[in-house]
């Protein structure tokens, strides 16, 4: 194994060993992958977090048969969503899943989030959505998730929870932490009588901003 994979998939391990920490997860419900060259490395089902180590993560040629893998565990039961996100966005190189209490509880009410808060603009545009439901592992929640995702580094999933994309793992992190940060604003503005967003023109200024700011921070 080179040296570059085996540092993608103890990165993996560390991220996963984070997420509650940082309050984007709770248990260990959340999954990781992370493009590494003509495949995905991924997180390996039912597997707790402090018992995962770099050689439990599953792999799945992105240029291969759909759904293959190798590994001694079997990928998550959302690789779905994750081998479809990477290989539909090859400017992306990360993807986070995760059940974070707030981007969840909007996720239940099946609210986007609006442009409440200028760093909304590091996903992409005014706005993140949230998907239409479907089961959990299933073709049709990654179709919906895609299109969610569109021209967007993040969404939320109907009654279930979040995806954030990244350049590299390190800014899906930082994106999902965002995100969740966002969501917990979004929440509490609710009730005190709900947000004043911001225009267009003012989310269009804050993303110009971000080539020196927030994206940047993350590397």
């Amino acid at each position: 194994m080179q040296q570059r994979e085996m540092q993608l998939r103890q990165a993996i391990v560390t991220a996963c060993q984070n997420m509650n920490s940082l309050g984007i997860n709770q248990g260990t419900s959340g999954n990781i992958s992370v493009r590494c060259g003509d495949k995905v490395l991924i997180t390996p089902s039912a597997t707790p977090y402090e018992d995962m180590t770099p050689e439990m993560i599953a792999e799945m040629p992105l240029d291969g048969e759909y759904g293959a893998w190798s590994g001694p565990l079997k990928p998550s039961t959302e690789w779905r969503f994750h081998y479809d996100i990477l290989r539909a966005r090859p400017d992306m190189s990360a993807v986070v899943h995760a059940h974070p209490t707030y981007c969840t509880t909007l996720a239940i009410a099946r609210r986007p989030i609006p442009p409440v808060h200028y760093m909304i603009a590091s996903f992409g545009g005014m706005d993140v959505r949230c998907s239409g439901y479907a089961t959990f592992g299933t073709a049709e929640l990654s179709t919906l998730a895609l299109e969610a995702l569109q021209d967007r580094t993040a969404c939320l999933m109907a009654n279930h929870g979040m995806i954030a994309l990244g350049e590299s793992l390190e800014k899906a992190m930082w994106r999902a932490v965002e995100l969740e940060a966002i969501a917990r604003q979004y929440c509490l503005s609710l009730t005190i009588g709900g947000p004043v967003l911001l225009s267009e023109a003012e989310i269009d200024e804050a993303l110009a901003k971000f080539s020196d700011y927030g994206l940047k921070a993350a590397e």
